[in-house]
């Protein structure tokens, strides 16, 4: 299954993309992480340790060029926008403890939001992922909505919405999916994470109205230093561990 997991800043979309992908590591699934989320975190989430080196792909600016048919350093008015991308993922992922993490990195030059070699190669890179990966992938993207209108999650099977129970996530996420069925993407299902009793489950029952909850993560110690200081999910609580394998559960039954 391919699932794009996204939200509004701060609700903890990375930290869920370590839980979720842990708890499928332990059930038999092989897993790919792909960062593409310009805050890159997600390495240290998931305790990749820091003397190993991660290059992200949009700092491969010779290889980009060669790629998309442009002189590094120069304007490219004209540019291959289906590059050669294939070879990207076994040359660039890092492997730790089973799980192997790829990180896209941002694009920081003026118009790095729009058309450009750089994005061209991010955007085939991200489609190959989707398209052509036997396995579970699952993408970290940024917050927001902007990636939506750049199209980067087209063909993913599922786009999680990670909210917290108040109105201007819910309101990103009206936004998302709204947007995200302008691009195709059918599935766009919500976790209500730092839920910590049931008024504030039921809080996002009533005002999610339109959108289908699949599961709710309360907060905890271990959730809490996950996020802060990386390491590993197997020192995560048991009922925190159960909640991610009963969302893991319905997003099986979902995409069968």
């Amino acid at each position: 299954m391919k699932l794009a997991v996204t939200g509004k800043g701060g609700v903890g979309k990375t930290t869920f993309c370590a839980l979720l992908s842990a708890a499928l590591m332990k059930k038999g699934h092989k897993i790919l992480l792909v960062d593409a989320d310009p805050d890159m975190n997600l390495a240290t989430v998931i305790g990749i340790p820091e003397e190993i080196e991660i290059t992200p792909i949009v700092e491969l600016k010779e290889l980009i060029a060669e790629r998309t048919g442009v002189v590094p350093g120069q304007p490219a008015p004209f540019f291959k926008m289906n590059p050669r991308v294939d070879d990207i993922p076994d040359r660039f992922c890092v492997s730790h403890n089973g799980m192997k993490l790829i990180v896209m990195g941002t694009i920081r030059s003026g118009g790095g939001g729009c058309a450009c070699p750089e994005n061209a190669f991010l955007k085939s890179l991200l489609s190959y992922l989707v398209v052509a990966i036997d396995e579970w992938v699952i993408l970290d993207m940024e917050a927001g909505i902007e990636h939506l209108g750049r199209g980067t999650a087209i063909g993913v099977d599922i786009m999680l919405v990670v909210v917290e129970p108040n109105r201007t996530s819910i309101e990103t996420a009206d936004r998302i999916k709204r947007l995200a069925g302008e691009i195709g993407i059918k599935r766009v299902l919500l976790i209500g994470n730092k839920t910590e009793t049931e008024e504030e489950r039921e809080y996002l029952r009533k005002h999610a109205e339109g959108h289908e909850i699949i599961g709710f993560l309360e907060s905890s110690d271990g959730i809490r230093n996950l996020s802060r200081t990386g390491g590993s999910s197997e020192d995560l609580e048991m009922e925190s561990n159960q909640q991610v394998e009963l969302i893991i559960d319905k997003l099986t039954a979902v995409g069968a």
